[in-house]
């Protein structure tokens, strides 16, 4: 696409590449809310640069109305990712005092979002009290409950539907007794890790920051960080750096933790996984490390901070661990490392990350290719938000990265 080296010029030539939205498919209009493939989350690299005056909102709009430009869901399939959310989200990133034209709009699907929450709660408050392990779809940063609170936290933090996810966040960390299985994580759920949702015997448990325990716990330390609280939350924060300690790793290259755990691995009480997976924001230890990060903030406790801050930059100045990484996505790949690892660097009391992040702007910007996708999650337009961070070295003007609750 360019022969362009620095993060400047390859963001612009990301968003020359990105410039011109394609309506969704005729058979898929819900595609276009879709904030990991879809105009909604292409929209959000538009938005930025007319926030940050490196693009004209002429371009931004025509993505915005794009996403907008068929019937939005908010069945309670929809999430932070889909639907009403994710759309929400978009809105809410492009609202200024000097550009309030989607203002409008913003508070009519808001109301939605609230309704959708309350909704989504009741439904896992039932699923609480009838005894049946969760799924992912019901708390991840994708599609559950911790990915509507983060959209939340920046629009109504002292709203009741805040308060209700948090509160059932806390819920979610107390132990739970399933069939003949013993006691087990509240988290724990039903299901194979991968997205498929198909039972197992025995289901399992993950740590990831996407789909895991990490995700909550990101919400939680977001929320205490900016004083909204509820009863309980100091304990749920603590009882997830308890699991998170139990079953930290040390290896050669600093500490790691598995990906997810098994029924079996719980019991024998080690994991299947033998060493660190490739580094990622989605389930590595970036992701994981930036949630023990935050927390450790949340509750003031030094020595934990410590331990996640040097856990992520050894990871990220190992070559074996690097050498994994396959694509510059944000999801898993060099954008998400970076915008995460910016992220923490900026809050660390260590300057070990600060010192690592020319090398991994250098990785991103030497890997940053157009694939066939063009959204933000794996495609183009998060890599070019993360070029964007790299190249200005200042955070994001909109806020976009709330999305990953690494902000």
């Amino acid at each position: 696409m360019t022969t362009a080296t620095s993060p400047v010029l390859l963001a612009d030539a990301f968003a020359r590449h990105l410039a011109v939205p394609a309506p969704p498919p005729e058979d898929q209009p819900w595609a276009a809310h879709a904030l990991t493939a879809g105009a909604t989350g292409t929209a959000l690299l538009h938005i930025e640069r007319a926030r940050t005056g490196h693009g004209a909102w002429q371009q931004a709009h025509a993505w915005i109305k794009t996403a907008v430009a068929t019937d939005i869901s908010a069945a309670d399939t929809s999430g932070l990712y889909l639907g009403a959310p994710a759309v929400a989200f978009m809105l809410d990133c492009a609202v200024t005092p000097d550009s309030p034209r989607y203002q409008d709009a913003l508070t009519a699907v808001d109301r939605h979002v609230t309704e959708l929450a309350h909704r989504r709660a009741d439904a896992a408050e039932a699923r609480m009290r009838s005894g049946r392990p969760s799924r992912f779809h019901e708390y991840d940063i994708f599609f559950g409950l911790t990915g509507i609170g983060a959209y939340l936290l920046r629009r109504s933090p002292s709203g009741d539907a805040m308060a209700r996810i948090l509160a059932y966040l806390v819920r979610l960390t107390r132990p739970i007794r399933h069939g003949d299985h013993g006691v087990l994580p509240g988290w724990w759920v039903g299901h194979q890790p991968d997205l498929t949702l198909a039972s197992v015997p025995g289901g399992h448990t993950n740590f990831g920051a996407a789909h895991g325990i990490a995700g909550p716990l990101l919400l939680l330390a977001r929320a205490l960080r900016q004083g909204v609280r509820v009863d309980g939350h100091e304990d749920a924060i603590d009882t997830i750096l308890h699991w998170l300690d139990t079953w930290r790793q040390d290896g050669p290259a600093g500490p790691w933790w598995p990906e997810h755990l098994h029924l079996g691995e719980l019991r024998a009480g080690r994991p299947a996984q033998r060493g660190p997976a490739r580094p990622s924001w989605c389930y590595g230890t970036p992701g994981i490390a930036r949630a023990g990060q935050l927390a450790a903030l949340a509750r003031r406790d030094p020595a934990r901070q410590h331990l996640y801050e040097t856990a992520m930059a050894r990871c990220l100045t190992d070559p074996d661990q690097l050498s994994k990484i396959a694509d510059t996505g944000l999801c898993h790949g060099w954008a998400g490392i970076y915008q995460t690892a910016w992220r923490a660097a900026r809050d660390a009391g260590t300057p070990a990350l600060d010192a690592a992040l020319p090398g991994l702007a250098d990785a991103l910007t030497r890997h940053a290719h157009p694939g066939p996708d063009s959204g933000l999650l794996q495609g183009a337009a998060g890599t070019a938000l993360a070029l964007t961070t790299a190249a200005h070295g200042a955070a994001p003007t909109s806020g976009w990265d709330a999305c990953l609750l690494i902000d």
